[in-house]
């Protein structure tokens, strides 16, 4: 086992340095760590009110938002259980009753 952090891009964990730099032997990655940390801490999602959300989170809809194809939009108010939270523009997946599987921005939602 190595105690160097492990390969961000294959999960190798037989990393080693060179110079300041991290190297991954089975892809041949080489990165800074520190920048790695540094990205990390800044890929936080946060809903409206700057409150970090996690998977398995409980939300609330902060505004009426329509829903394309469908007759009605999903109500202000509307509270959504175990969100699950992706990469990309729309950063929240849930399911909603009546509506069924969604994606949401965060910046609709705050933290239940």
């Amino acid at each position: 086992m190595s105690e160097f952090a492990p390969c961000p891009k294959c999960k190798c964990e037989y990393t080693y340095p060179s110079d300041s730099l991290l190297v991954c032997p089975e892809c041949f990655y080489e990165w800074n760590p520190d920048e790695v940390e540094a990205e990390e801490a800044g890929s936080k999602i946060l809903d409206s009110n700057g409150n970090e959300l996690k998977d398995g989170d409980t939300v609330v809809v902060i505004k009426d938002l329509p829903v394309k194809g469908a007759p009605k939009a999903i109500k202000a108010g509307t509270k959504v259980k175990n969100i699950r939270l992706t990469d990309g523009d729309h950063n929240i997946d849930c399911k909603i009753d009546g509506f069924g599987a969604m994606a949401l921005k965060s910046e609709f939602v705050r933290k239940a």
